[in-house]
């Protein structure tokens, strides 16, 4: 697959994702409570995500690396004006998001896109030394776990699942050492093991997650009301805007579980058209990391593309009650403006990395064998 086919197919699975998205909001956002106008948010949400790519993209992404660090260190200040009484705003007891008066922000997924950057950029300019513990592992580690511990703090457990994931994918191929990154997973689960029976509300929903039927008019009803609608989309679904879960019994239809509304109104041919159109994404997003010349492209390239796959695996595993329930949108799908702009915005770097590095004829992966990688 060249570096153009393997554009041409990220931009066709992505656009399928985003239009099928705005579908379903337009389906689900009737039905939200206490919420109105979704559809036009999100449509002007899509648009302006897209005239961002656009604009990204014609521009070389080499310049992105002279603005890590200010951007690292805005992107921390942000994570921290969380917490601060009157800018930062609470919702469902998680403090994620930024009050600006006339919308809201959520510095997290600003974060995914700085957090890969600063790590691509770091590991390029000391790639020879990946495989050491200051250079390769702790240092990188320090500047990756500050804002992950932010983001975790404020009880948004989903996105750093998801971001820490995508981190150690990036740092793997950027060449540290194996056993320290699944030394910190373990440290990582600890961590979060910790925080879950430390909280009578987490605890809740692990039972939950074990016993949905149980639980269904409780803190498994989520999970369970998504499983009935998945069971009754059946083969080919109810039809699109016929599904009645959405109608005050499915919490969040239109965001964190809006896969159960695709499997209610599609069925299982819709849930397996978005899964596929994930998977091209990823795949065609890797092929083009592989086939990147350019030592700060293909690491930013392989965690760009990290960051769309894991929310999305993530997402379809607590939908389907794979694992217990965490609050992690659908990438593309979900409605939420900053992370649909910010999402989109990931689309136009890669973009960019197509269209500003040079492209080697033979696949390789960066740094795993540290001798065969060409110099920059």
């Amino acid at each position: 697959m060249s570096s153009r086919l393997s554009i041409i197919c990220l931009w066709v699975s992505f656009i399928f994702l985003l239009v099928f998205g705005v579908v379903m909001v337009a389906s689900t956002g009737p039905c939200a409570p206490r919420e109105s106008g979704l559809l036009n948010k999100q449509a002007i949400f899509a648009a302006g995500g897209l005239i961002a790519a656009l604009c990204i993209s014609a521009t070389d992404y080499h310049k992105l690396r002279s603005w890590v660090t200010p951007l690292w260190i805005f992107c921390c200040l942000l994570l921290v004006c969380c917490y601060l009484p009157g800018i930062g705003k609470s919702v469902n007891g998680e403090s994620r998001w930024l009050n600006l008066g006339i919308m809201t922000f959520q510095p997290s997924e600003m974060a995914k896109i700085v957090l890969m950057l600063t790590l691509a950029h770091w590991y390029t300019t000391h790639r020879e030394m990946a495989g050491t513990f200051w250079k390769g592992f702790a240092i990188p580690g320090i500047l990756f776990g500050v804002p992950l511990v932010l983001i975790l703090m404020e009880k948004d457990m989903g996105t750093s699942a998801a971001l820490a994931m995508s981190g150690f994918c990036l740092m793997y191929v950027s060449g540290a050492r194996g056993w320290l990154l699944l030394l910190a997973l373990l440290l990582g689960a600890l961590a979060l093991y910790t925080m879950t029976i430390s909280s009578e509300n987490r605890m809740l929903r692990i039972e939950a997650w074990f016993d949905p039927q149980a639980f269904s008019q409780g803190a498994g009803r989520q999970q369970w009301i998504a499983m009935l609608a998945l069971a009754r989309g059946g083969i080919a679904g109810v039809g699109l805007g016929n599904g009645i879960e959405k109608y005050g019994n499915l919490p969040f239809a239109h965001t964190d579980f809006i896969f159960a509304e695709i499997g209610e109104e599609w069925g299982f041919i819709g849930t397996v058209a978005v899964l596929l159109a994930y998977i091209v994404l990823t795949i065609s997003g890797l092929m083009l990391a592989l086939q990147t010349q350019d030592t700060f492209g293909r690491l930013l390239a392989t965690g760009l593309i990290c960051t769309i796959f894991w929310p999305a695996v993530l997402n379809m595993m607590v939908v389907t009650s794979v694992l217990p329930n965490s609050g992690l949108p659908l990438p593309f799908i979900s409605y939420g403006g900053t992370n649909l702009v910010f999402t989109i915005a990931a689309i136009g770097i890669l973009t960019s990395i197509q269209r500003f590095t040079p492209i080697v004829k033979q696949s390789y992966w960066p740094l795993r064998w540290r001798d065969k990688v060409p110099k920059a």
